[in-house]
């Protein structure tokens, strides 16, 4: 791994820190460089903000397990593996989903959500979505991420497992048309 890659995890891992004790809308950059002993520069040569940081990690996390879905993973084992993420940082994500700030992460993962499925159905038909498709996965996309949210700070009391069939099953019946279609479930 790169030196700035290290540095990166290392204000990732100071953030994480703060977060134990700290909502995420209190904590300050001079509080994360701090805990990561770098200067002040070095964390907006990486980063803007604070919630540039909680998305660049959460990207890190999540990512990986979606780019998968369509090729050796269906939505729902790439959800399981989503969720399994987030409960194994616990809380860093409790604290990260609390914050109601515009660059949330709850704003950033329907963002990015939302952006991998209109990719992924774009590359595989070879072409734009209907606006009805389009109306159909933002929707959903909203939802998923409303109701992982609302699993995260029940508790996380359900299996990852059991949240991701659940949101499997919510997706509308046209969208899952689509996904079908596309070797996506």
């Amino acid at each position: 791994m790169e030196k700035q890659e290290k540095t990166k995890y290392r204000l990732a891992a100071s953030v994480k820190e703060c977060m134990k004790s700290t909502p995420v809308d209190r904590i300050t950059v001079k509080d994360i460089v701090e805990g990561a002993g770098v200067a002040r520069q070095t964390f907006y040569r990486n980063f803007l903000d604070k919630y540039d940081l909680i998305n660049w990690y959460f990207d890190r996390l999540v990512l990986a397990c979606f780019e998968e879905i369509g090729v050796s993973h269906t939505v729902e084992e790439s959800l399981t593996q989503k969720l399994v993420f987030i409960q194994e940082e616990k809380s860093f994500f409790m604290g990260a989903f609390r914050s109601e700030d515009h660059n949330s992460l709850k704003e950033h993962d329907f963002e990015l959500i939302l952006g991998f499925y209109q990719e992924l159905i774009a590359r595989k038909t070879s072409g734009p979505m209907t606006e009805d498709i389009r109306f159909l996965l933002e929707m959903y996309c909203q939802g998923s991420v409303y109701m992982t949210v609302k699993w995260i700070m029940g508790g996380m009391k359900e299996k990852p497992e059991e949240v991701a069939r659940k949101l499997v099953e919510a997706m509308p019946p046209k969208l899952e048309a689509v996904f079908r279609e596309l070797g996506l479930m």
